[in-house]
């Protein structure tokens, strides 16, 4: 009998997850116009009011990889979650723009502890044999949310005093959340807190894990060379006349990605990670070429696909091979780490590629992720690919 991945933690945890993800990507396509129409700011403070969040989820995940180690992934979890429900009532507090800054920086804190915690749980309670197809599981509640949030924002926001149903669509997520933890029955003594005692540590070792550092590097990359299609697909879809293909975009990229996720991770566990890794970097190299030459709605949706493909099913894998290369009790710090990388890269990505759109254009911008993209291939070679046991 195979070792069970789909126990009630992991379908709670998953939830918990895909729950939270949903409420950032809602609220990400959404709050910028709410700041302009409630306070007035420019396009830029409302830039921001967007982005602050994701530096609030870094400087959560930097903080949580250490609390797990002392307190247990299931306090840091519940904790997450009341937070984020507080914070998710106060976006009906109209006070100022600092006010709702403040806010959405928290918020983003809480999900980066949220996510650290609930990526610790999936890491500890998954049976070795089956790691990477669990871990493949669990990451579809990302990719669900990923392309259901924006959705639901876009449709909510049709409606007049949309912003007040995405608030409060929000604090009904968040109850839903809280409710959730009820159901999640931990064994405390398998996460071995308080063990491990490192006496002679690094500064590094103190909030990240250094042996996952490498894996997680190249997942900056990948993210840096995807943000540009997450932030400006809209706008690119406008310049080239295919607006209402671009609205299947992300759906067509979600199920590219949901289809192929369970064969993936049944592969690494199988075969190991390379023979998905180098054919997931050149998928998503091929998908970006084509995104970037994009003249008709077929290349575009085809594109998706390959983005999809690659992409997708190299941030799973990835996050396994950095849960993978440590101990069990610094899972907490290497999951940290790994979204830590893969979060600067979605987050810085937007900012540096928009100073160089209005000079070069779009089309110029996504070829550029090209070398970014394939570089990445002699890189892992070095850094994992090459210490990875490799079948044929």
């Amino acid at each position: 009998m195979k070792d069970k991945i789909w126990s009630r933690n992991f379908i709670v945890i998953s939830l918990i997850n895909f729950l939270s993800i949903l409420m950032f990507y809602l609220l990400i396509v959404t709050i910028a116009s709410y700041a302009i129409e409630t306070y007035h700011v420019s396009t830029s403070i409302a830039g921001l009011v967007s982005s602050i969040y994701v530096i609030g989820a870094l400087v959560g995940r930097l903080v949580t990889g250490r609390f797990i180690g002392k307190l247990g992934p299931s306090k840091i979890l519940t904790m997450g979650v009341l937070l984020f429900f507080i914070s998710a009532c106060l976006y009906f507090i109209e006070i100022n723009i600092g006010f709702l800054l403040f806010n959405r920086f928290i918020q983003g804190i809480f999900v980066g502890i949220i996510g650290t915690a609930a990526g610790t749980i999936i890491a500890s309670i998954l049976p070795a044999s089956r790691k990477g197809e669990g871990i493949g599981y669990y990451s579809l509640s990302v990719i669900l949310a990923t392309a259901i949030g924006p959705f639901i924002g876009i449709f909510l926001m049709k409606f007049q005093n949309g912003n007040t149903y995405i608030f409060g669509f929000n604090v009904l997520l968040s109850a839903i959340m809280i409710l959730a933890l009820v159901f999640m029955k931990l064994d405390s003594s398998m996460f071995r807190t308080g063990e491990h005692k490192e006496t002679n540590e690094s500064f590094i070792a103190k909030f990240m894990e250094p042996k996952s550092i490498p894996i997680s590097f190249i997942a900056l990359l990948i993210g840096f060379a995807y943000s540009g299609v997450m932030s400006f697909l809209s706008f690119f879809a406008e310049e080239i006349h295919l607006v209402d293909a671009a609205s299947f975009f992300f759906i067509v990229y979600a199920v590219a990605t949901i289809l192929t996720r369970p064969f993936t991770g049944r592969l690494m566990d199988r075969k190991g990670p390379n023979i998905i890794v180098y054919p997931c970097i050149v998928l998503f190299a091929v998908g970006m070429y084509m995104f970037s030459d994009a003249s008709s709605s077929w290349m575009l949706l085809v594109a998706a696909a390959l983005i999809g493909l690659g992409f997708g099913n190299f941030n799973s894998i990835a996050q396994t091979i950095a849960v993978k290369v440590t101990e069990p009790h610094r899972f907490g710090f290497a999951t940290s780490t790994y979204f830590i990388f893969y979060d600067i890269g979605l987050g810085l990505g937007p900012y540096l590629l928009g100073l160089f759109i209005p000079f070069v254009g779009y089309r110029t911008i996504f070829l550029w992720m090209l070398p970014v993209i394939l570089v990445c291939i002699p890189l892992y070679y070095v850094l994992h690919g090459r210490k990875a046991k490799l079948y044929i």
